[in-house]
């Protein structure tokens, strides 16, 4: 990615690459955790990675209506966390590995998380 690209030009114009980054994150951790969240009207099944060092996180949400969501957060010069929302396309999704769709699926139909192993998805 280039260094001079906004964070949003990078979840608006690049939302395929971090899709490939998360999920590749996932499949190389020895477990991986798939959490149910909500707020307001909304809930959600979701995974997220973190980037440590520069204070950024990155996430896949599947929404209840069954609306695929990328979430990039990270903080501000004022160290304000900012979280951006981008929608995927149905070529984005296709990156996301079927074993996980069907696994984020399950968590947003039981409302409860689930704790899996990494290859879990190599399967």
């Amino acid at each position: 990615m280039a260094n001079n690209m906004t964070y949003e030009e990078l979840v608006k114009k690049h939302p395929g690459s971090l899709v490939e980054k998360i999920v590749t994150e996932v499949v190389n951790k020895d477990a991986f955790e798939v959490h149910f969240e909500d707020e307001d009207d909304e809930q959600w099944a979701v995974i997220k990675v973190h980037v440590y060092e520069e204070d950024k996180e990155m996430a896949l949400r599947l929404l209840s209506d069954d609306r695929w969501v990328l979430q990039f957060g990270y903080y501000d010069d004022e160290d304000e966390f900012i979280e951006l929302l981008q929608p995927l396309t149905q070529l984005e999704i296709d990156l996301i590995p079927k074993g996980l769709q069907k696994v984020m699926r399950k968590v947003v139909a039981s409302e409860e998380g689930l704790r899996l192993p990494g290859n879990f998805l190599s399967r």
